[in-house]
């Protein structure tokens, strides 16, 4: 079987699953059903030329579309629920082409290869069919892959929002930057508020699309870019094992995010693809980042078929 064949098939798998444990909405993404589209413009500081030829990240500011996110699969999905959140970024670039960037407000993913999701997915459907709070599948599941533990944690505990723009977020994989002189350096991103991190007091008398008419009123917010170094040793395969805090952390640039985008119909069709990327960012070998791209095109193409 080809890799091309293989990634198709278990990206199709791995929808399956998702829809099998979510269910179906018609003409939404199969996660991160609803959000929000805004327009934004990002300005590098020039902090990264050295070490990437990214276009976007060397000195010119760059307009950017920006689509923040409930991370549930149900569109219906109250904002006040305790839940991941989403931050996904299109770079429009100076000749026409974009490249984007995807992030979550937690710093871990549950898996560390697509197989593995599809188990673990597996695991959260069978707890949720036996209606059984001490979550035995998952359990067995997190003992068979114990790097994942921190990971259901932090989406189990993580706090709720303020505002989408008083969170951190994080692009949970790893990349690779190369530089002119062709030295690649692993990297990992992670949008920091300029407002400072601030959770909700109490949700409990929220709108449930409290978080989108907040910002609204909010609006205009602004994030710094943080790129942190890895070093020698820092695992680029395995998006579900942080690296360690004391790693050399640079501030690459500052994003405004400045109004509701207006074609809301048009860019809730588009997709965010953390593999769209620019010569002087490469993937690195992080299997279920290789992965996103098709997975993203198998929930698209049964989004704009009405599946």
């Amino acid at each position: 079987m080809s890799s091309e064949l293989a990634k198709s098939q278990i990206s199709s798998t791995i929808v399956d699953s998702i829809e099998d444990l979510k269910g179906t909405h018609h003409g939404f993404r199969r996660a991160h059903a609803r959000g929000f589209v805004y327009e934004a413009v990002f300005t590098p500081n020039g902090a990264a030329a050295p070490f990437t030829t990214a276009p976007h990240l060397q000195g010119a500011p760059v307009r950017a579309t920006v689509r923040f996110s409930h991370t549930d699969a149900n569109p219906h999905a109250f904002d006040s629920d305790r839940s991941v959140r989403g931050f996904a970024t299109k770079f429009h670039l100076a000749d026409g082409t974009n490249t984007d960037l995807v992030m979550v407000n937690v710093q871990r993913f549950v898996a560390a290869t697509p197989e593995e999701f599809v188990e673990f997915i597996k695991a959260a459907k069978a707890d949720t069919d036996a209606h059984d709070p001490s979550v035995p599948h998952i359990k067995s599941f997190v003992g068979a892959h114990p790097t994942v533990g921190p990971a259901l944690v932090a989406a189990k505990t993580i706090a709720i929002p303020d505002s989408y723009g008083t969170t951190q977020y994080w692009a949970i994989h790893a990349f690779l930057w190369r530089d002119a002189s062709g030295v690649v350096r692993p990297i990992r991103y992670s949008w920091v508020p300029e407002a400072g991190i601030v959770d909700a007091a109490d949700s409990s008398s929220w709108t449930p699309h409290h978080l989108t008419e907040e910002l609204r009123d909010r609006l205009p917010i602004s994030f710094v870019l943080r790129v942190t170094f890895g070093e020698p040793g820092d695992p680029t395969h395995d998006s579900t094992v942080a690296w360690p805090d004391d790693r050399r952390s640079v501030d690459v640039g500052r994003i405004e995010i400045i109004g509701e985008a207006p074609d809301q119909e048009y860019w809730q069709s588009q997709v965010f693809d953390p593999t769209s990327l620019v010569s002087g960012i490469e993937l690195s070998d992080d299997p279920v980042l290789a992965a996103r791209s098709t997975i993203y095109a198998v929930s698209y193409d049964r989004r704009s078929h009405q599946r």
